[in-house]
């Protein structure tokens, strides 16, 4: 089960709690540190992986605690918070996440596993609060380059993008095993004369059909076919990479004999493999934050056209065209289908958790209060500019969780961290 929640502890355990660390002023105590253990090890047994031995994960445990315990007192120093909308919301991806209806049964669930809510909600929030505080810290700072785009698909597809596909015209006049000097001269001289006359404009063809030694002459008058230039020989590429279309290039020297080459055909060849992903097809209504409408205020609007719109008073575009600050609100609201990772992450969640033709409750992200209807969901096969923005997006996610993970030893390191013995 794929909660975030702490494991449980016996009464016994909690009349025996102390503490064994203590960051900047607030204690870490050995209830969290077991509740910690015994999470990993259930979720290492989950996915069948092998258990580390006790130290080792009661040490790892303990300075994760520590890391977070930081990170959550900059968030709440800094102004921070998660209200109960947002916690909501998290519980819902939860309870959809573990193929749950309601919330209701999560509770049911990790209740029959010993956890109570409250410690449960406490540990959800803590997460969402981490998650916002990541999204402000690092977000902003990231840069993604088509460079590296390339790179990304490039590795992960064996595709290069900008790679060029190349048709080639070969005649082949070949040199036997152990020729001396007069027959080598002889064919080279006759691979001279074939260069000559292609260059002054005879078919090359006709050409490759009266001279080339080539096995496919008499079938396609030397034509090689279109094909990723790297597919070429190298010698081949090196002799034709200046030369434009049409030209002759040549005679060039291999252990097979002398070849002449003409370019018939260069062009990029940016196809990627089919890539099939699940769109949304969704809108929303975007009440911005500020001095002149608190985030209170926003959320209570949003609320009442939600009360609206249930009620049929109003309809969802209406409301968009009409009170949506937003780019989007002459179209009433229409953010068109979106792939993964298209929107922030508070967004997505609460898009991901409705059905189709359901408005959701006031979502707050950093842009404001949204309204969110889910109109549709589909597989699409993407096109090429779409892999890229996929491609930028999962490159976008790989760097905010590295710089993520730099700034939390950063955070660490700035704060006062005590250990305690145990007690004798």
């Amino acid at each position: 089960m794929a909660t975030p929640a702490p494991a449980p502890a016996s009464a016994a355990l909690r009349e025996a709690d102390f503490i064994v660390a203590v960051v900047n002023t607030e204690p870490v105590t050995n209830n969290e540190v077991r509740a910690r253990i015994a999470r990993a090890q259930r979720q290492l047994a989950e996915r069948g992986g092998p258990q580390p031995p006790a130290d080792v994960l009661r040490k790892e445990m303990l300075e994760r605690l520590i890391a977070e315990r930081a990170q959550l007192q900059y968030a709440r120093e800094t102004g921070l918070k998660v209200d109960d909308g947002a916690l909501a919301q998290a519980e819902l991806s939860i309870a959809r996440q573990n193929q749950l209806a309601t919330v209701e049964q999560l509770y049911q669930r990790i209740q029959q596993e010993g956890i109570a809510v409250q410690d449960f909600r406490d540990d959800v929030r803590n997460q969402v609060l981490l998650a916002r505080l990541r999204e402000r810290e690092i977000e902003p700072k990231l840069r993604v380059t088509d460079a590296e785009v390339d790179t990304f698909i490039r590795e992960q597809t064996g595709v290069r993008p900008g790679a060029v596909d190349l048709n080639l015209a070969m005649i082949l006049v070949a040199v036997p095993e152990g020729a001396n000097a007069a027959e080598l001269a002889r064919l080279q001289a006759r691979a001279d004369e074939v260069a000559r006359r292609a260059r002054g404009g005879e078919d090359f063809a006709a050409l490759a059909v009266e001279f080339s030694d080539a096995n496919n002459r008499g079938r396609d008058g030397g034509v090689l076919g279109l094909r990723p230039s790297d597919k070429y020989p190298d010698l081949f590429l090196q002799s034709t990479q200046r030369a434009r279309v049409g030209d002759i290039a040549g005679p060039v020297r291999s252990g097979a004999g002398f070849h002449i080459l003409k370019v018939l055909e260069r062009k990029a060849n940016n196809e990627l493999p089919e890539v099939k992903i699940p769109q949304t097809h969704v809108r929303h209504i975007l009440l911005r934050t500020g001095p002149t409408q608190s985030e209170q205020v926003a959320r209570e609007r949003a609320a009442d056209f939600r009360r609206r719109i249930a009620a049929g008073q109003a309809s969802f575009e209406e409301l968009a065209r009409q009170f949506s600050q937003d780019d989007s609100a002459a179209d009433g609201g229409e953010l068109g289908w979106a792939p993964p990772g298209q929107f922030v992450p508070e967004f997505e969640q609460a898009m991901n958790n409705l059905d189709a033709g359901q408005v959701s409750e006031p979502v707050i992200t950093r842009f404001g209060v949204h309204l969110i209807r889910v109109d549709g969901r589909r597989e699409q096969v993407l096109t090429a500019a779409e892999q890229r923005q996929l491609a930028r997006n999962m490159l976008r996610e790989k760097k905010a969780q590295e710089a993520f993970e730099t700034w939390a030893r950063e955070v660490r390191g700035r704060a006062y961290v005590e250990y305690r013995d145990p007690p004798k």
